[in-house]
Order: structure tokens, then C-alpha cells, then sequence
């Protein structure tokens, strides 16, 4: 599969996740939910290394691959609790187009840290995925 159909089922899985989480965690406090989905995620994900024998590969991290895996787990953690939480107390419609925020946020430190170029169409689309974002929560 292209990076694009992998995208296209990261976004359709989501959805699920947030209907799923949802109907889920009613009468459940946010982190416990969080927690019973992250146990599910890791897992999942152990599953699928051990299952391609990817496990041998830890050995060849470095330092500095470790500190930014870290640093990103660190992120999906504060993500993932806070998400809970906002779904929780908001509607699912609103608290995930406020999330999907995060390609706005995305572009700009791709930007700023990877270097990454910012063209006319990408700075289009993400002041349109901020309106969007607007008209959902207003």
C-alpha cells in the first residue's frame, strides 16, 4: 500500500476510535478509558512486531532516535488523555474537528524543525482546515 491508502485508513480508524471511545467510556473517568485504549494499542503493537520478527531492531537505536521516540510518546500520551477528556465532555463531532487542528500545528513546526516547505496550496489548506474547524465548533 501507497503512504496515501495507509493515511486514508490512519483517518477512517480514527473516526471509529473517536465513535467507538465515545459510546465507551460512558460512566468511565477519561483516564481509565485512556488507559484500557493504550493497554489495547501496545498490545496490538507488540503483537504485529514480534509477529514480523522486528523485535531485533531495538538494538540498533540510538540515543537520539530513543529521545525523540520518547519526546513523541510523551506527546501522544498528553494527546491522547486530553483528547479522552474533551470527548467526554463535548460533542465528538466538535472535539475531533478541534483536534485535527493539529495538521495546522503540524505544518508550521514541520516548517520550523524538519524544514519542510510551505507552499501557497498547503498554506491554503490549512487556513481552510482552521475555518472548518471554526464553523464545527461555533
Amino acid at each position: 500500500m501507497t503512504w496515501w491508502a495507509f493515511a486514508l485508513l490512519s483517518a477512517v480508524a480514527a473516526a471509529v476510535t473517536t465513535v467507538a471511545a465515545k459510546l465507551g467510556m460512558t460512566g468511565l473517568p477519561s483516564n481509565l478509558a485512556t488507559a484500557i485504549r493504550t493497554g489495547v494499542v501496545l498490545i496490538f503493537a507488540w503483537a504485529i512486531v514480534l509477529a514480523r520478527g522486528e523485535q531485533h531492531e531495538i538494538g540498533t537505536l540510538t540515543p537520539r532516535a530513543y529521545f525523540w521516540l520518547v519526546l513523541s510518546g510523551l506527546g501522544t500520551g498528553i494527546s491522547w488523555l486530553a483528547y479522552f477528556r474533551a470527548l467526554q465532555l463535548g460533542p465528538a463531532a466538535s472535539v475531533a474537528s478541534v483536534d485535527k487542528l493539529s495538521l495546522v500545528f503540524i505544518v508550521v513546526l514541520a516548517a520550523l524543525v524538519l524544514g519542510e516547505h510551505i507552499s501557497l496550496r498547503t498554506a491554503c489548506g490549512a487556513t481552510l482546515v482552521t475555518a472548518g474547524t471554526l464553523l464545527m465548533v461555533r
